[in-house]
């Protein structure tokens, strides 16, 4: 009779059966190895039994949860011996099972490629410093900013004796690192005004602006303020090290870098 679907891989299947030697006991070897309780039906003098509830089973242990008599009568039919599902049992694949290049663990995912990747992760070493004073500057020159506070540092890797962030041993890779400059003039506005990244000791990264509005007021006089901000991705090798500066012009005066200026970044996940 034609039929839709696949062809059977099987013309006739059947389910196997095995009789037990009961004793007063709760363990019982299998002729045949299961995932699970469920691939099998067990009958204990011709009454059958919950699995899970009456008997759990694993490769070839069968457990009871009670134990039998030696006058007990006690079979099981195998159904997974005939029973064939697209997806396998639950519980019946474990980390022993999959076959992929990599560590197989609780902290993995099995990719496309079918390699094991890590999971999860956090972006460290990660580190946050900022100006805990002010500084008053150099017009129209180039200044590395001070960070002598520390909000946080997980991997110690920042120096606030020198004012800098220093790649940890073996901690290489892309790091996204942001500053910010908050300054100041108190006696005449502020004309233009730079946030610069410095890589051992050259620039790398800079953002520039013009800044010579009011942006407030005291009862002291004209007070000209900024706040300039700049983030970068750069990928960086153990031992460099990442400065922040500043550079602005003002037309009289002198420019100060305001406290709260900060510099921090993280290490991406890749």
């Amino acid at each position: 009779m034609p039929f839709i679907g696949n062809q059977p891989a099987e013309s006739y299947s059947a389910f196997q059966k095995q009789d037990f030697t009961t004793s007063a006991t709760t363990s019982y070897t299998l002729d045949n190895p299961v995932a699970n309780a469920n691939e099998l039906a067990l009958f204990i003098n011709f009454v059958r039994q919950e699995p899970t509830t009456a008997y759990t089973a694993s490769g070839t242990s069968l457990t009871l949860t009670s134990a039998t008599s030696a006058s007990d009568d006690m079979y099981c039919v195998y159904l997974g011996k005939a029973v064939q599902t697209v997806n396998p049992p639950s519980g019946s694949v474990g980390l022993s099972q999959l076959s992929a290049t990599g560590t197989k663990d609780a902290t993995t995912f099995l990719r496309g490629d079918n390699t094991f990747a890590s999971a999860g992760g956090t972006n460290t070493p990660a580190f946050l410093a900022y100006n805990s004073s002010g500084d008053t500057i150099s017009n129209s020159s180039y200044t590395k900013i001070e960070f002598d506070t520390e909000v946080y540092d997980t991997a110690s890797a920042f120096d606030t004796t020198n004012d800098r962030f220093v790649v940890p041993s073996g901690q290489g890779g892309y790091y996204t690192l942001y500053g910010v400059v908050n300054g100041r003039n108190t006696s005449n506005e502020i004309r233009t005004i730079q946030i610069l990244f410095y890589k051992n000791g050259s620039r790398i990264s800079s953002k520039y602006d013009f800044a010579s509005v009011n942006n407030s007021s005291t009862a002291a006089g004209i007070f000209r303020g900024f706040s300039l901000s700049h983030t970068i991705t750069v990928n960086l090798s153990a031992s460099d090290y990442i400065e922040v500066y500043t550079y602005m012009t003002v037309s009289t005066g002198s420019p100060m870098v305001d406290e709260a200026s900060i510099f921090g970044g993280y290490k991406l996940i890749t």
